[in-house]
């Protein structure tokens, strides 16, 4: 079997993990407020690549046993802050988009009152599910406290806020990596740390982790930036040329197109070579990095 065809298998099985995680973890429809808690599963179940939960399976495998209880709880807690992220992202007061992974946002879908909601629910859910997660205090700690940092005002929430604030200005290279790394580079970084909190793994080995997932999130962004400006909105699944019609600086507008792609293929190279002291545990995170800045083609 070639290593492509595995990847794929393991992406598939990973991927059917977290929408089972999800769909254990999140209240049913049956539970009051019955409207809420749809909406709620209407978010955080509506597809998606899954991007950060399978770094958090993958930072789990570089141990030889890590629980899977505790990397389904991680992998829960990492998108429903993600899903929360998108649904305030998507509301009119923000950059107001009627179409995410493609179907109605939640605010259209419901109302823009339920979507406020539905934000709130799903990141104080993310909490519960680490705090309730089957694994020592100590570790559980460290994990939402990661989770934290990188979801509050200098994470991703700081990096909306400069985003909100530099509509119609023209950010430099400096300022524009800056935002990206607190509103998207962050909570990509927190999915591969918390699958090596949940590994045990040492601080040295984190830090290795951390130069992988900071050039990870930033090869991130950049892609986002190139589709958004070549791709259609079917293939995005959310609305095509958003960022130019908003006037935002991107890695496409200050530094054009051919710098965007090679700056990204470097970046995804940084990361895999990151990874050397890890060996073949680290596969996954490797292939991750490739069909990161792949995507699109």
């Amino acid at each position: 079997m070639s290593a492509t065809v595995s990847f794929q298998e393991w992406i598939s099985t990973h991927s059917e993990r977290c929408e089972s995680a999800l769909d254990r973890l999140l209240d049913s429809v049956q539970t009051n407020p019955w409207r809420l808690h749809e909406a709620m599963r209407y978010a955080a179940q509506g597809g998606g690549k899954r991007i950060r939960p399978l770094l958090v399976y993958a930072a789990g495998q570089l141990a030889e046993q890590t629980s899977d209880e505790t990397l389904d709880a991680a992998a829960v807690a990492i998108e429903c802050i993600h899903a929360y992220s998108l649904v305030h992202d998507d509301l009119p007061c923000m950059d107001d988009d009627d179409l995410r992974r493609g179907r109605p946002t939640v605010h259209k879908a419901f109302d823009e009152a339920t979507a406020l909601l539905v934000g709130d629910a799903l990141q104080t859910r993310a909490f519960e599910v680490l705090a309730n997660a089957t694994a020592p205090a100590e570790m559980r700690l460290k994990m939402i406290t990661a989770l934290a940092m990188a979801s509050g005002s200098r994470g991703m929430a700081g990096g909306q806020a400069i985003d909100l604030e530099s509509v119609g200005k023209k950010l430099d290279l400096a300022g524009l990596q800056l935002m990206h790394a607190m509103k998207t580079g962050a909570l990509l970084s927190c999915a591969v740390e918390l699958g090596g909190i949940a590994a045990n793994l040492n601080e040295a080995q984190l830090a290795h982790l951390g130069q992988y997932s900071k050039a990870l999130g930033l090869a991130f962004q950049i892609v986002d930036d190139v589709l958004d400006a070549t791709a259609d909105s079917q293939t995005l699944g959310k609305t095509a040329g958003k960022d130019a019609a908003a006037n935002k600086s991107t890695y496409v507008t200050l530094m054009g197109l051919d710098y965007a792609q090679k700056q990204a293929k470097e970046l995804q190279g940084n990361a895999i070579k990151s990874l050397e002291g890890f060996g073949s545990k680290a596969q996954a995170l490797k292939d991750l990095a490739l069909l990161v800045v792949n995507r699109g083609k």
